[in-house]
């Protein structure tokens, strides 16, 4: 069986991430038992410069794509409803707060050692758009951590410290070089950039011709 990594670009505070990935796993669904996928997780941050205490969801969006406040309520609806179809919580993503994610991603990458980034990725986006919490707050590391199975005192340290700080924004700056500017951005084999939270049936294209040319190589 043909192995093909996926090196997975997101944030935390991203809603089209948390929607990429279901649809990444519909599509792994669709070719297990026949490609085997290796996934690596690796960080963005939306708002690197958010001060500690945040901002209101609509305020920061308004400010940042310049659309009135009734305009983007009605895309976070949207939003919202796409999630929802997928069997996301999204009950929250009104009244969440832009976040600086910084220690979240921190936090990950030490779950990454224990094989647990994923299910710690799962519970931060059910966190920050279903609960409306702050990712990057030490107490929620904590409570989420201990909820996958992690030390939760190990995480509340670490986001309470500048441990892994090294290895996250190097790999920020090395997936900035490889081209991605947005997320989600999946990279297929460290060869091929998708962008956005395509559709099951588009990823499993696209990983179906990564395998055939790696077999004609």
């Amino acid at each position: 069986m043909q192995k093909v990594r996926i090196d997975l670009v997101s944030d935390v505070a991203c809603p089209w991430c948390a929607i990429g990935y279901r649809r990444l796993e519909q599509a792994l669904e669709i070719v297990d038992g026949e490609i085997d996928v290796e996934l690596v997780w690796q960080p963005f941050e939306l708002n690197p410069d958010m001060p500690p205490e945040g901002e209101p969801i609509l305020e920061h969006l308004c400010r940042k794509y310049g659309k009135d406040a009734a305009s983007m309520a009605q895309s976070q609806r949207e939003i919202m409803a796409v999630a929802e179809e997928l069997g996301l919580n999204f009950r929250g993503a009104l009244e969440r707060r832009a976040n600086n994610t910084f220690a979240a991603h921190r936090v990950l990458a030490w779950a990454g050692t224990q094989n647990l980034e994923t299910s710690l990725q799962l519970a931060l986006f059910d966190a920050y758009f279903g609960e409306a919490k702050n990712p990057a707050d030490p107490a929620v590391l904590r409570e989420k951590a201990i909820k996958v199975g992690l030390d939760g005192d190990t995480a509340e340290a670490i986001a309470r410290s500048d441990q892994y700080a090294e290895e996250v924004r190097a790999a920020e700056q090395r997936f900035v070089e490889a081209g991605v500017n947005a997320v989600p951005g999946l990279i297929l084999d460290g060869r091929y950039l998708i962008s956005g939270a395509q559709p099951a049936d588009v990823l499993v294209d696209a990983l179906r011709q990564v395998v055939e040319e790696n077999a004609n190589r």
